[in-house]
């Protein structure tokens, strides 16, 4: 299992677009990818569930992955979302 906290930075969280690209990516993964903050969790493979934890900018969250590519997983999700543009 790898897990790495992450400060979200793009001005519009992971609200709409930005979760949509993120739960695409993380779809593409074979190993069990879930994303949490504040104690609430949730699969990153569900665009329903990502907007439901209500992420906003400047807000901390946790990206865990198990599985095969759990190591590659983690990292290009990191990497989307320092990618993302304002």
């Amino acid at each position: 299992m790898v897990e790495q906290k992450y400060t979200v930075k793009n001005s519009t969280g992971l609200h709409a677009r930005p979760a949509s690209l993120f739960v695409q990516k993380a779809s593409t993964y074979r190993s069990k990818i879930r994303i949490s903050k504040e104690g609430r969790e949730t699969d990153a493979k569900s665009i329903i569930g990502v907007l439901g934890l209500g992420v906003s900018k400047g807000e901390g969250i946790t990206i865990i992955a198990e599985g095969e590519d759990e190591e590659t997983a983690v990292k290009e999700l990191i990497y989307l979302l320092n990618s993302l543009k304002d």
